[in-house]
C-alpha cells in the first residue's frame, strides 16, 4: 500500500548559505504536500566555532573577507535571497550554537504544547519553530545581524509572541543543550556530510547539498508510492 505520510529529517547549520538559499524548496514542498510530509529539523555545528572553520580554515583565500566573498557569489545566483554586503566581513558571530539553542528551546516548547505546533496559517503554512530559524536566519543574511547575541533571538521571539521567560528557563535547566546533544548523535547516527542534509526512508535516502526541488518532488513521490524504495535489495 502507499505511504500517507513521509518524514524529512533536515540537518542544516543556522549560519549555512545554502541552507538559507534552500528555503524556498522547503516551503514549497509544503505548499505541495501539505498532509503528506512531515520534517523535523535538526542542527548541527558546522560553524560552532568561526575562527577555526572561517578564520583558520579560509586564511589561505582571504581569511573572513574571503569567505564573505564567497558567500555574496553564491547569492548572486539565486533571484530569491539578497545577503547583505556586511556578512561574513563586518557582522561574524562567533558561534552558530547559541542560534541553534535558542531553536531548540522554540521545538520544545512546541512539543509541550506550551505554544501553537503544526502549520500555522499566518506564517504561510510555516510552524512556529520553522519561522523562527527562518527569521533568525534572515537576519543574519539580509539584515547583517549577530544572532548569536540573545538580544537578537529575543526580538525574534518577542516578534512571534513565544514566552522569553520559558524560553530562558529552558537555556537554563539544560534542556535546550539536550536535546540539541540528540541532534548531535543523529548527524554520527547517520554520518550527515554537511548542510543541508536531507534524510528519508528512515535514513536510506539522503539528499545533500544544493539539490534541486525536483528532485526533493520526485523523493518523496517514490516513497508516497512505493514505501519499500531506498531499502536493500536482495542480490
Amino acid at each position: 500500500m502507499p505511504e500517507s505520510r513521509v518524514t524529512i529529517e533536515h540537518f542544516s547549520d543556522i549560519l549555512c548559505i545554502w541552507a538559507y538559499v534552500g528555503q524556498v524548496r522547503m516551503d514549497e514542498l509544503r505548499q505541495q504536500f501539505p498532509d503528506e510530509v512531515s520534517v523535523t529539523y535538526r542542527f548541527i555545528p558546522l560553524f560552532g566555532d568561526t575562527a577555526v572553520r572561517i578564520g583558520e580554515g579560509w586564511q589561505d583565500r582571504g581569511g573572513f573577507a574571503g569567505y564573505a566573498d564567497h558567500v555574496q557569489e553564491i547569492a548572486a545566483g539565486w533571484e530569491h535571497v539578497d545577503v547583505h554586503g556586511g556578512v561574513w566581513r563586518d557582522t561574524a558571530p562567533a558561534s552558530s550554537t547559541p542560534g541553534h539553542l535558542f531553536l531548540k528551546a522554540v521545538q520544545l516548547l512546541s512539543e509541550r504544547g506550551e505554544i501553537a505546533s503544526g502549520p500555522q496559517p499566518e506564517l504561510g503554512g510555516r510552524s512556529l519553530p520553522e519561522e523562527a530559524a527562518w527569521r533568525l536566519r534572515h537576519r543574519f543574511f539580509t539584515g547583517a545581524e549577530d544572532i548569536a547575541r540573545t538580544e537578537v533571538q529575543d526580538e525574534v521571539a518577542v516578534e512571534l509572541g513565544l514566552p522569553l521567560d520559558d524560553l530562558r528557563a529552558i537555556y537554563a535547566n539544560g534542556a535546550a543543550h539536550a536535546m540539541l546533544h540528540a541532534d548531535l548523535v543523529e548527524r554520527d547516527r547517520y554520518q550527515i556530510p554537511g548542510s543541508p542534509t536531507l534524510l528519508m526512508a528512515g535514513g536510506r535516502q539522503r539528499l545533500f547539498g544544493n539539490v534541486g526541488y525536483r528532485i526533493l518532488e520526485a523523493n518523496v513521490r517514490e516513497l508516497l508510492q512505493n514505501p519499500r524504495s531506498g531499502q536493500a535489495s536482495w542480490c
